[in-house]
């Protein structure tokens, strides 16, 4: 069973994710502090602050960065599980709940590779992230020349086109009541975890960045004198 028009689904899901990411952003912050503590305990990492993960090589964030990626697509897939059940009918809590978790996941992906989102240019770094993970490429002058009030709104509403275009077709089975739950826990991990590879990727190559700017500046610095 397909679904007629389905340039009107791609309509209504993008008004759907457009809706979901702005109600969701500003509800579920993720403390900086208190996950700094979890990141020292689950991922072993040696660190004192956000800072300090510009002096670690990639592969030792790798593990974390997939973890965070494998559980935010997990917790998506279950929350599809069962709100997949009503179809098209639940589709605007849905992609509500599946915002918050994917911003939840980026704010998380962007602190294990030292970024943090204190300041009004860092959140937008977050929300360049946000649009490099639904395939869109906002350059930097873009952001600097826009207040973040309204700044994240343009983006919201980029990535909503972007995504129901993507997706449209993808989830069209979730209009079939009962039989669509699988289909939507399916849809639901890997729409989040393409995500979050995507958005891995953005940080990974910031954290190259700086990590080579602080490599570069120590083989600058005098070696220290040896006494005799």
């Amino acid at each position: 069973m397909g679904m007629r028009n389905p340039s009107l689904f791609s309509r209504a899901l993008q008004g759907a994710v457009s809706m979901g990411f702005r109600r969701a952003y500003p509800r579920v912050q993720v403390d900086a502090q208190k996950f700094l503590q979890h990141a020292r305990r689950a991922y072993n990492l040696p660190i004192a602050s956000w800072r300090d993960i510009h002096t670690l090589d990639e592969e030792r964030l790798a593990p974390a960065a997939d973890k965070i990626i494998w559980s935010s697509a997990r917790m998506a897939a279950l929350e599809g599980m069962g709100l997949g059940i009503g179809g098209l009918a639940t589709m605007l809590p849905d992609m509500g709940i599946l915002a918050a978790i994917t911003i939840r996941m980026l704010q998380k992906l962007s602190l294990i590779y030292g970024f943090e989102y204190s300041t009004a240019e860092e959140v937008g770094g977050l929300w360049l992230a946000a649009a490099s993970a639904a395939g869109l490429d906002f350059g930097r002058e873009f952001v600097e020349k826009r207040a973040i009030e309204h700044l994240a709104p343009r983006i919201i509403d980029a990535m909503a086109v972007r995504v129901g275009e993507e997706v449209a077709e993808k989830w069209i089975g979730r209009v079939i009541p009962l039989v669509s739950a699988g289909a939507a826990a399916t849809l639901n991990y890997y729409f989040v975890r393409s995500w979050g590879s995507r958005a891995q990727r953005h940080f990974l190559e910031k954290h190259r960045a700086v990590r080579g700017h602080l490599l570069s500046e120590r083989a600058l610095l005098p070696a220290p004198a040896h006494a005799d």
